[in-house]
């Protein structure tokens, strides 16, 4: 959180995390363009929000995108507004809600987080049936082999998948690409797509989730509110050994 605080107390960082609040995933040619300073000035001020995970970054061949990284203030907001029992602040759920626009070219979301964990271990609790329930509400169902279909099931015992798809990449412990969609649902576009990239830093590991090919504003807000949920439940659930009470859970 001190890095959070830190990144956010300066006006030109907030300025860079606002240009990201309207229009999410710009390379660093596109945020110098309105800042009254050298490239090099704003690639720090961008490493420091970087470092802070308020910003990730994915690459696009040669150019180098950011994102707008909205888990910390969920953080945040979990634990220094929740806790007192506050309304839920307008400006962050704003944040939350414009960090899920972005071009069709490129991914629509990317969530970093950083987690106490090995990289085994974050792919076991990505994969398994039985820990994907503890901390997701849903079982994560296939042999995750390429070209595997995987299923989404409920956990009540009807089997009923709610999300299914096909494994596109599996490189266990380092990524796995799956698509998603609805068991019945029609995509003209075809299936949206997600990406967990697993990359191990001394004893944390950084996972980057990035959800590609959302339908509409309607699916992007439904995916904004469920992968800050879902992430926040996992990091919990690695660290602690046990998912975020009930109550929390249920209110995203």
């Amino acid at each position: 959180m001190d890095k959070v605080f830190k990144a956010l107390a300066d006006p030109t960082r907030r300025y860079l995390l606002d240009r990201l609040h309207e229009n999410n995933g710009q390379s660093l040619g596109e945020l110098c363009e309105s800042l009254a300073m050298s490239r090099q000035s704003a690639t720090q001020h961008l490493g420091l929000l970087e470092a802070a995970n308020l910003v990730s970054t994915v690459r696009r061949g040669r150019e180098k995108l950011h994102y707008l990284n909205p888990v910390p203030l969920h953080e945040i907001q979990e634990r220094w507004i929740e806790k007192f029992e506050r309304p839920r602040l307008q400006a962050l759920s704003a944040l939350k809600e414009r960090a899920e626009s972005a071009m069709s070219t490129k991914p629509e979301f990317v969530y970093t987080l950083y987690i106490h964990a090995t990289p085994d271990k974050v792919w076991e609790a990505l994969t398994d049936a039985e820990a994907t329930a503890a901390y997701w509400g849903h079982s994560n169902v296939s042999d995750w082999q390429v070209g595997s279909p995987w299923e989404h099931r409920r956990v009540d015992g009807s089997g009923v998948a709610d999300v299914v798809g096909t494994v596109v990449e599996s490189d266990s412990p380092k990524r796995l690409v799956t698509t998603w969609a609805g068991p019945d649902e029609e995509r003209p576009a075809g299936p949206s797509k997600v990406t967990f990239d697993i990359k191990p830093l001394g004893d944390v590991v950084r996972l980057t989730v990035t959800h590609e090919n959302l339908r509409d504003e309607a699916e992007k807000r439904m995916a904004a509110g469920g992968w800050s949920s879902v992430l926040s439940n996992l990091k919990t659930y690695l660290e602690t050994g046990s998912p975020l009470p009930a109550d929390l859970w249920g209110r995203d």
